[in-house]
C-alpha cells in the first residue's frame, strides 16, 4: 500500500455556532444559543471570507504542491468551506462521515460552566480519566475519533496512494491527525492541545520525504488568510468540555 505524497487538513471557517459559543462563555451562560443541529451549523460571514481566502491560497500553489483530490466532513460548515475553497479548481471532492466533528453526547451545546453546573459528576470523571480517554454519555472520546481517522487514513492510502489529498474537517481532527501521522504519544498530543487553538481555515500539512514517509510541513497556518484580507479567528468548537 503506497503512502500519500502529501496530506493537508483545513479546519472549516468560522461558524455561527463558534460566534455563539464565544458569547455564551463570555456571559457566563450555561447553554450556547444554537438554532441548528451540529451537522447543520452554517458559516458566519467571516467564515465565508476565510474560505474564499483559502481558495486564493489553493489557486496560487505550484503544480507539484497542488492537491489531487479532496475529502470533506459532511457537516455543513465544512462542506461550505470546501465548496468555496475548491471553486474553479477542478479538484474532485467527496464526503466521508469519519471526518465529522467529535460528538459530545449529553454535553453538546453546554458551556464549560454549564457542564460543571449540570453534570458535575462528568466533570469529575473527565478530570480523572483525562481528555484523551474520557467519553461523555452518548458521545465520543478522543480515542474514538482517532479510531475512525485511523480507518480513514488506511482507505486514503489504499485508494489514493502516491497522490496529494486535502481534507476539510474540524479542530480535534487536526490534532488527532498529527497524533496518527507523526506517531505522537498521548502526553505529546495533550501538550499540543494545551499550547494551541486550531484557527478557522488554518492549514496543517505533511509531505512525503525521500523514503516515502509523511513528515510535518506546516501546522495551524493562517498566513494565507492575512495575505488575502480575511480575519483569522481561533474560536473553539461549540462542544464545551469540562475542565
Amino acid at each position: 500500500m503506497a503512502e500519500l505524497r502529501a496530506l493537508w487538513i483545513v479546519r472549516h471557517g468560522e461558524s455561527t455556532a463558534n460566534v455563539a459559543a464565544v458569547a455564551a462563555e463570555a456571559s457566563g451562560a450555561e447553554l450556547i444559543d444554537l438554532t441548528h443541529r451540529d451537522a447543520d451549523v452554517p458559516l458566519s460571514t467571516t467564515g465565508e471570507e476565510q474560505a474564499r481566502a483559502t481558495a486564493r491560497w489553493l489557486a496560487g500553489l505550484p503544480g507539484q504542491r497542488r492537491p489531487d483530490v479532496a475529502v470533506m466532513s459532511p457537516y455543513l460548515r465544512a462542506v461550505r468551506t470546501a465548496e468555496l475553497a475548491l471553486a474553479g479548481t477542478g479538484i474532485p471532492v467527496s464526503r466521508d462521515e469519519r471526518l465529522r466533528d467529535r460528538e459530545l453526547g449529553v454535553l453538546d451545546g453546554l458551556t464549560g460552566y454549564g457542564v460543571a453546573r449540570r453534570f458535575p459528576e462528568e466533570a469529575a470523571r473527565r478530570r480523572r480519566l483525562g481528555k484523551f480517554y474520557y467519553r461523555p454519555p452518548g458521545g465520543e472520546s478522543w480515542a474514538d475519533v482517532a479510531l475512525r481517522l485511523r480507518a480513514l487514513l488506511g482507505d486514503l492510502r489504499r485508494d489514493h496512494g502516491g497522490r496529494r489529498v486535502l481534507l476539510f474537517g474540524h479542530d480535534a481532527l487536526v490534532f488527532l491527525l498529527r497524533y496518527l501521522v507523526e506517531g505522537l504519544t498521548e502526553a505529546e498530543l495533550m501538550d499540543l492541545t494545551r499550547q494551541h487553538v486550531i484557527a478557522n481555515c488554518s492549514v496543517t500539512g505533511w509531505f512525503a520525504d525521500t523514503g516515502g514517509r509523511l513528515v510535518p510541513d506546516t501546522f495551524n497556518d493562517v498566513r494565507h488568510l492575512r495575505q488575502h484580507g480575511a480575519r483569522p479567528t481561533e474560536e473553539d468548537e461549540v462542544h464545551a468540555e469540562p475542565v
